[in-house]
């Protein structure tokens, strides 16, 4: 069986981009692992309290459970404040995730996410999964997901849209994905936000029907190494 990283910015995008496929690969045997990278952050933080962290880092912890996930890591980049921060320090913390993880596969936000907070992050490991590194040559699989409310709302078509590759078929987990994201209690919104339940399942349906499936999760392909 695989070992599986999953990269999200922010609590919640893992469980909008991925849920369904980590449920499906949890019940399958898979070793996942999710690390949250952004926090408070050491310094006070110009927006939220550390409360808030709290709160969603418990929510992230019972969406978690239900999905099977082996292990949560929590990071502490201050969020919003990625792009402010120096690229080394990223570099390395991301390094030091995937690196600690081993992934053989890996799943990071779309490169074009409105939230500069996803592309930074996504920079970061493309520097830690270049193939002339130790750990990068470890990782045969690399998938960008789709984050709704981030991934669908960049300057398009003056930036490139998330056009998928591959499929997913999350028919028998789509479930388990709603159940997860009905955790977030701080996070998820009433229709017709974008991070709401009914769009999330719309997409779900969406995608699903795309590729003949009833439910399905889509990304890019980055890479395969076989």
């Amino acid at each position: 069986m695989a070992r599986i990283l999953i990269i999200a910015p922010h609590a919640d995008d893992d469980v909008l981009g991925v849920g369904g496929t980590i449920a499906r690969r949890s019940s399958e045997g898979h070793d996942i692992t999710i690390a949250i990278m952004t926090g408070h952050g050491c310094e006070p933080h110009p927006l939220w309290g550390k409360e808030t962290w709290d709160v969603v880092r418990k929510e992230a912890k019972d969406a978690h459970k239900i999905l099977g996930v082996a292990e949560t890591v929590f990071c502490e980049l201050p969020a919003v404040l990625l792009p402010d921060q120096p690229i080394y320090i990223i570099n390395q913390i991301v390094a030091e995730v995937i690196e600690k993880a081993q992934p053989e596969i890996l799943y990071v936000p779309f490169l074009f996410d409105m939230h500069k907070d996803h592309r930074e992050l996504v920079y970061a490991c493309n520097v830690a999964w270049r193939p002339v590194s130790r750990t990068g040559k470890t990782i045969r699989e690399i998938y960008m997901y789709e984050t709704v409310s981030e991934t669908h709302w960049n300057i398009q078509p003056q930036e490139s849209a998330f056009i998928p590759n591959t499929w997913i078929n999350i028919t028998d987990f789509l479930d388990s994905k709603i159940n997860a994201l009905r955790c977030f209690h701080s996070q998820i919104q009433p229709f017709p936000a974008a991070r709401s339940i009914e769009a999330v399942k719309a997409l779900a349906t969406w995608r699903g029907t795309t590729a003949g499936f009833h439910a399905a999760e889509a990304f890019i392909l980055v890479r395969m190494l076989d």
